[in-house]
């Protein structure tokens, strides 16, 4: 399926209408990358570790061909930055983000707490995004509007319309990583009304925000932009907001960052903002 959309390409991008189009064929590419992740999910899958410590898999790389292949055909000349084979390629005016398999360590681990992100980025923000957590069965995407499908045979069902909530005065539901936590985090939750914290693996945290089925996600380790760049249009598409610790929105293609981000905190409700105490120092 083509959308027509190349990288000089600039009429109508900005259209609801195309952006909605644009993030479901991402959607669609994300699943099918989901197929191949479940191929290989449950049962040995080979793995080798990179330089900072981190696993990458055969079903990583396999997922990242497939989605490089169909963005390459969908949307001609627009550079694609992905984790594991193409991650030092210098961004452009618009260019993606992708990574094929987020929780590699929940997915070898044999959780189902993985995804597959992908965004178009657009003057170092996210214009379109598809997030999908194939081991769920569920897929989030945002053009100006942000949905959810189950994921079937593939491909993603009809989509509906979510919503972030707004806080419950009888305290938040805060979503951390099972395996990053780190003191700083720690603090500034310390700092909410929560009434519950869960553990959950990759950035299906994000999709739980958008859709109303959390308030909080923090982190304060270290984290790449492709890891965030998808759950953070997706949220803020959904009526919430990714702030950094300046009280801005995070920004995408600091390529002399090596992609890195800062400390972030996903809101359900935006009025939360001036709640959060990120440290900058990161």
């Amino acid at each position: 399926m083509g959308v027509t959309m190349t990288a000089e390409g600039e009429r109508g991008i900005e259209a609801g209408t195309e952006r909605g189009r644009i993030a479901r064929r991402l959607a669609e590419i994300a699943c099918a990358a989901g197929t191949v992740l479940i191929g290989h999910h449950g049962g040995h899958c080979p793995h080798s570790f990179k330089e900072d410590g981190s696993p990458a898999s055969v079903a990583d790389l396999e997922a990242e061909a497939l989605i490089i292949a169909q963005l390459a055909e969908s949307f001609p000349g627009i550079p694609v930055v992905a984790e594991e084979t193409c991650r030092d390629v210098p961004p452009a005016p618009r260019f993606f983000l992708v990574d094929p398999l987020d929780g590699t360590r929940e997915f070898l681990a044999g959780t189902p707490d993985y995804a597959v992100n992908i965004a178009l980025i657009e003057g170092a923000r996210p214009i379109a995004a598809a997030l999908a957590a194939p081991g769920h069965g569920r897929v989030w995407y945002a053009g100006e509007s942000a949905e959810e499908a189950a994921i079937s045979d593939g491909r993603p069902g009809p989509g509906h319309p979510i919503r972030v909530r707004t806080a419950p005065a009888d305290g938040l539901i805060a979503l951390g990583s099972r395996r990053h936590g780190d003191p700083e985090t720690d603090a500034c939750l310390a700092r909410l009304p929560l009434a519950e914290q869960r553990s959950i693996g990759s950035a299906l945290k994000f999709g739980l925000v958008a859709a109303g089925e959390a308030d909080v996600y923090v982190r304060c380790g270290p984290t790449m932009e492709w890891d965030t760049a998808a759950g953070d249009h997706i949220v803020a598409a959904a009526g919430g907001r990714v702030v950094t610790p300046s009280g801005e929105p995070m920004a995408y293609g600091r390529l002399a960052k090596g992609y890195r981000n800062g400390a972030f905190a996903a809101l359900g409700d935006p009025a939360l903002s001036a709640r959060v105490a990120l440290p900058a120092r990161r």
